[in-house]
Parts: structure tokens; sequence; C-alpha cells
């Protein structure tokens, strides 16, 4: 459905790497049929063309002693969307900024090593953003579901 356009051995690829994105060509060459080397031009090849974006490492906050995971729903007056936009976008803290359809116009993730450093992004970064209609905050207690991307 998703990988219409896609040959059926780029497919193959691409389930496999979501499947476990540090195997190696070989590896996949195996599971396919071809050799290491035409794995490696194939998935070059996807990654050229932005269909493979990245590689990457996901850690689970809720994990880590003290971490605090949450997420905002912010609202604001739309001449002022643009510049909320890149100030959250610039903040190390903040993980994520979509824009969303309905009041609010913003959901935002952050990450803060303690309840201190989300006192401190709460009064210092999301309080005086201009613009803001109102704002909702929500700790996240556990993971249930995580999906990174695109599934299969």
């Amino acid at each position: 459905m998703f990988l219409e356009g896609l040959d059926t051995l780029d497919q193959k690829i691409i389930r496999l790497l979501i499947e476990n994105a540090r195997a190696s060509y070989s590896e996949i060459g195996e599971k396919v049929g071809i050799s290491r080397v035409a794995v490696k031009a194939r998935i070059q090849a996807l990654e050229q063309r932005g269909i493979i974006e990245e590689y990457t490492t996901i850690i689970n906050p809720q994990r880590i002693s003290g971490a605090v995971s949450c997420y905002f729903e912010i609202e604001t007056q739309p001449d002022a969307l643009a510049a909320v936009s890149e100030l959250l976008k610039s903040n190390e803290t903040i993980t994520q900024v979509y824009r969303v359809t309905g009041k609010d116009k913003l959901h935002v993730h952050a990450v803060c090593a303690s309840n201190e450093e989300m006192e401190i992004l709460i009064r210092e970064i999301i309080d005086p953003l201009p613009g803001i209609v109102s704002c909702s905050c929500n700790i996240i207690l556990a993971r249930i579901k995580d999906v990174k991307g695109l599934r299969l």
C-alpha cells in the first residue's frame, strides 16, 4: 500500500531495515537473494531519493531515572504561529513540534532531565511565547505504544 512505486526487491529491503536497521548488506542480500554490493547500491538509491531519511537510536526517557516526558497543546494567534514554531524548534529540550488541525495549532513534545527542568522550560520558554491563546501540558506516565515513522 505505502510502497507503491517501489519494486518488490526494494520493498523487501525496506521491510528488513525496519525490522533491524543494523543488519549488514550481506545479511539483507542473503534474505532477498542478491549480492551485498547490489543491496548497498539499492539502499543508497533509496537514501538519495529521500525514501530512507535516517537511521537512529531511540532512547526511552521513562527508563532514565528522573527524566520527565511531556507534551503541550498550544493554541496561538494566527500571526504568532510562525514565530512560536521557530522558538520551540530551536530549544534543545523540545524533541518534536507538530502543526495540527483543530483548536490547538501546535502539538509539542519535550523531554526534561527532571521536574525542575520541566518547570524551567514552562516558566522561561513556554509561558513567555508571543501570541499564546491557550496552552496545556500533560506529563507522559508510561509508553504503551510508540511507533516511529511509517510502518508497513
